[in-house]
């Protein structure tokens, strides 16, 4: 605890070992010299306001104050100080008593930041889950009419637009599922320069003649793991984000190099865990953010570009997809000094890297089946569209509400070549624990499972081995697909 003495000009006339250790000043610099040698010059105006509260006798306790170091660092105190009188009642000077609260009080705003961003991803999740089910209605329905025969070409054109809006609204609903950390990853040991480069390629022509990218890439770069796919659409987004920050061009640098967070660290950013981390590090040269822009920058639907500019989520996904990959997202920016988004991602032991490219995106006919399907859904209009579909397939359809009427159907001597059930469902019962009690009344029954929260059911969002999951909203060619590799399994 720093204790100095002051006189009533606010003069030092003591100056203790703690407050030569926490201001870095020694005792004979500041002896003789005025108190506001430690006051930031935007604070001093409140120091004649300080100094009449306490000539009136009153007693300041624990008020949050800044204060200023010799380096001219700023420092979070907790300040406390009364007047000294003398037998007469006549004031001879003060006592203050100042404490260092800077670190303490950033774990307290970091705890307050994860707490906040877990209700709002709580929040969104479970919004993203009810929609994901109305999408569902939406596309199956579209997808149906598409395939009817005889269709005018106006018509045809009617439902690809709508059905065009419907898939810019999955989209947007992954993002969100992103951000609350609910999103499918198939997370691989990446090369990560690799990756970049070839993402550059793109960006290049993405972001127009204006802005000029630059590479960085270390040569000893560890091998990260994460989701491909995913990085990509970070990276993307993040460019993007530069991008709209450099109205009249610039320069985007994305760097990647190795570094080890330790405890230190990790104390001070709330659910950073200590260990290797490859990082990607993308900066700009634009407009930078304001503090107050910089605090929400990560809260999904927040944002400062103009009205249908923009939908807030990019962000938002990029976070979500961090801590989702066991990593964490960090902004360091300045206004008119560009902004550097670091993004780690976990650095795998095993430097071998896997395949990164993307799967073809070919069409081939849907595959079609004969089996029988029992489809359990709670929603009602989604059910309907699933066993049109299905239908629509070849395959014969049972349907049930829930896990108790799925098991009152598997109770009896209907054949069941498949169960397809939702994992989410009310009656105290979920898709998993029905797929194990179906498993006990019908040995060797197949199972392919649906969520709008595609790892709803476990906490890490680790899947059972060789467990089939479609998520919601889906196409049909994607539930075609999936059907028959359920069979076959």
């Amino acid at each position: 605890m720093a204790i100095v003495g002051l006189d009533l000009e606010m003069n030092v006339l003591t100056w203790n070992r703690a407050a030569e250790r926490i201001f870095g000043f020694a005792a004979s610099e500041m002896l003789g010299g005025h108190y506001a040698a430690i006051v930031p010059e935007d604070g001093r105006e409140g120091l004649g306001q300080l100094r009449d509260r306490l000539l009136g006798g009153e007693v300041v306790r624990n008020t949050r104050v800044r204060r200023r170091r010799k380096d001219g660092t700023l420092l979070e105190i907790s300040a406390s100080g009364t007047a000294l009188f003398g037998r007469d009642g006549t004031a001879r000077g003060f006592v203050i008593a100042l404490e260092d609260i800077t670190e303490r009080q950033a774990i307290e705003d970091q705890l307050r930041q994860s707490q906040k961003m877990e209700a709002i991803g709580q929040l969104t999740g479970g919004l993203a889950h009810d929609f994901n089910n109305l999408l569902g209605v939406i596309i199956g329905n579209l997808d149906l009419l598409r395939d009817q025969p005889g269709n005018e070409p106006e018509t045809a054109d009617i439902i690809d637009q709508a059905l065009e809006a419907a898939l810019r609204g999955a989209d947007l609903n992954r993002r969100l599922l992103a951000f609350a950390r609910r999103q499918p990853l198939q997370p691989q040991r990446i090369d990560i320069n690799a990756l970049v480069a070839r993402v550059a390629k793109l960006l290049a022509r993405t972001l127009g003649e204006t802005i000029e990218v630059r590479l960085s890439l270390a040569v000893d770069i560890g091998t990260g793991l994460a989701d491909p796919t995913q990085l990509e659409r970070a990276l993307t987004n993040l460019a993007v984000n530069a991008r709209d920050a450099m109205p009249q061009g610039g320069r985007l640098t994305i760097a990647t190099h190795n570094v080890v967070l330790d405890a230190d660290y990790a104390a001070v950013n709330q659910g950073v865990r200590g260990g290797d981390y490859v990082v990607l590090e993308i900066t700009d040269s634009g407009t930078g953010m304001a503090p107050e822009v910089l605090a929400r920058a990560f809260e999904p639907f927040f944002t400062t570009k103009e009205v249908g500019k923009g939908t807030g989520l990019g962000l938002s996904m990029v976070f979500g997809f961090a801590k989702q990959s066991g990593g964490h997202v960090k902004i360091y920016s300045e206004v008119g000094h560009g902004t550097t988004v670091r993004l780690f991602l976990p650095r795998t032991a095993d430097e071998t890297a896997g395949n990164t490219t993307a799967a073809s995106g070919k069409e081939t006919p849907l595959p079609r089946g004969r089996e029988t399907v029992l489809v359990v859904e709670d929603n009602e209009k989604l059910r309907m569209v699933l066993l049109r579909q299905l239908t629509e397939l070849g395959y014969t359809v049972l349907e049930a509400e829930d896990a108790r009427e799925a098991l009152a159907l598997l109770g009896t001597d209907r054949p069941v070549d498949l169960l397809m059930t939702d994992i989410v469902m009310p009656g105290g019962m979920n898709g998993w624990e029905l797929a194990k009690e179906a498993a006990r009344l019908r040995p060797g029954l197949k199972a392919l499972y649906t969520s709008g929260f595609p790892n709803a059911a476990f906490d890490s969002g680790a899947l059972p081995e060789g467990a089939l999951l479609l998520g919601k909203p889906y196409r049909t060619a994607q539930l075609a697909r999936l059907l028959r590799e359920a069979v076959a399994a």
